[in-house]
């Protein structure tokens, strides 16, 4: 995968509709891998930037990785807070001033 192809899951939601999402990262908090996902609308967009963060289950080397809600209210906030640190990071690193007019 080059740098500026996107990784993208299909998520089936439970009326069993299928949902497409970029992966925007994978991270760890509290020896716990986690994922974040944008979803996306038939033409590829994301119109409304809601963001779903889930617990990543390792299945072993020869399944693909699962994924589960995270219910716990404290665990979800940990979580969405390394989540927006990450985003912070990714806004303001990018940016080059000198490039702005």
């Amino acid at each position: 995968m080059n740098e500026h192809e996107s990784l993208t899951v299909t998520l089936t939601l439970d009326n069993d509709e299928k949902l497409e999402c970029d992966v925007l990262t994978i991270f760890e908090t509290d020896s716990q891998r986690y994922i974040a996902l944008l979803p996306l609308n038939d033409s590829g967009e994301n119109d409304d930037g809601q963001i779903y963060l889930y617990r990543l289950i390792d299945n072993g080397e020869d399944e693909e990785p699962g994924l589960e809600n995270i219910l716990d209210d404290d665990e979800f906030e940990r979580v969405s807070e390394v989540f927006n640190d990450w985003i912070e990071e990714q806004e303001f690193g990018d940016i080059d001033l000198d490039d702005m007019e």
